[in-house]
């Protein structure tokens, strides 16, 4: 089958499809592109990985702007493409406007809510999963001090935010722990120099271990982390191999199995909310040949008890979305 490229506006590509028989799964990748080794990149690897098992074509959109967003999905929607999926809380007023109009089209969105009966909504308990790598932390850290550089300052965010800060504080009460955010508009995702500038003043203070939940901008702050010779965290996708033995591990937030999972439903994907935990594997940790000089056995032994711990209730991790007062600082 043969792809042609259609521009919209004046960046976004759309891959299409020339005379399809049949309906095919769309992706539409937010703003930082689908190589962020991110967010993005775990949709991407989603899509492939159901593309790989099945021989099945799908189309894809990167965003260049803000602007593009309804006239990328509305695009899709009138190609034919079923279902789509859009990566990011971002486009979640697009898809309440757009998705009564196309009604014989199953949406996705992850990490937002949109309530249509043609819709289905994907989030995640990345609190749980950041309590995870903030217990690592916690132990990893010599100094007592750690930090968190967030992108975006939304309620999402910081529910990672106040996770990690619970687990920081689970292995040592009287840690502290630095926290930055990279900005208050969607660029916040996309600038690793700033990133690394924010790393390399938390490092200043002390700080010998740096969680990143800031999508590309994460990329500079795991590159300072390096540079300064200290610890980092990176998110969503596992990124210990970007710097081998300098990364303490990666929370797994599994974008790609949403992904993938969709995919392999196609229009039988359910409208409504789906919750992934730590109980079916959406959040987790990252431990490979890359990190496994760095993660002790005790570190191993705490992380699977807290795991346990939070399947059954007995750790409740805190969750911003629901109550937006993180009960730890």
């Amino acid at each position: 089958m043969t792809f042609f490229k259609q521009f919209l506006g004046a960046a976004a590509t759309l891959a299409l499809s020339a005379g399809a028989a049949l309906a095919e799964p769309a992706i539409i990748y937010d703003l930082g592109g689908k190589f962020d080794k991110s967010f993005n990149e775990a949709a991407f690897h989603g899509a492939k990985r159901w593309a790989d098992e099945t021989g099945g074509k799908y189309k894809e959109l990167e965003m260049q702007s803000e602007a593009q967003r309804e006239q990328a999905l509305r695009k899709l929607a009138e190609s034919g493409a079923n279902p789509i999926v859009m990566t990011g809380f971002a486009f979640g007023d697009t898809l309440n406007q757009v998705a009564p109009d196309y009604p014989d089209t199953k949406f996705a969105i992850i990490d937002m809510v949109v309530d249509q009966p043609n819709v289905e909504s994907v989030v995640f308990k990345e609190e749980q999963g950041s309590y995870l790598v903030g217990l690592m932390a916690g132990m990893a850290s010599k100094t007592g001090t750690v930090g968190f550089v967030g992108g975006m300052d939304i309620p999402l965010i910081r529910k990672f935010a106040c996770g990690y800060v619970q687990g920081v504080k689970a292995a040592n009460p009287d840690a502290k722990v630095i926290q930055n955010m990279t900005g208050t508009t969607p660029a916040a995702w996309n600038d690793p120099v700033k990133g690394g500038e924010i790393a390399k003043a938390q490092i200043s203070q002390g700080a010998d271990v740096i969680y990143a939940a800031a999508g590309g901008t994460g990329i500079g702050v795991l590159q300072a982390a390096a540079d300064g010779n200290i610890l980092s965290i990176g998110v969503d996708s596992n990124q210990n191999y970007l710097h081998p033995g300098k990364v303490l591990t990666s929370m797994l937030k599994r974008v790609d199995t949403a992904v993938y999972n969709i995919f392999k439903e196609g229009t039988d994907i359910k409208p409504g909310i789906k919750v992934m935990g730590l109980g079916d594997d959406g959040v987790g940790v990252a431990l490979d040949d890359n990190n496994k000089a760095l993660v002790t056995p005790e570190m191993l032994k705490a992380v699977d008890q807290a795991k346990a711990d939070i399947i059954s209730g007995k750790v409740q991790v805190h969750d911003y979305m629901s109550d937006d007062s993180c009960p730890v600082k």
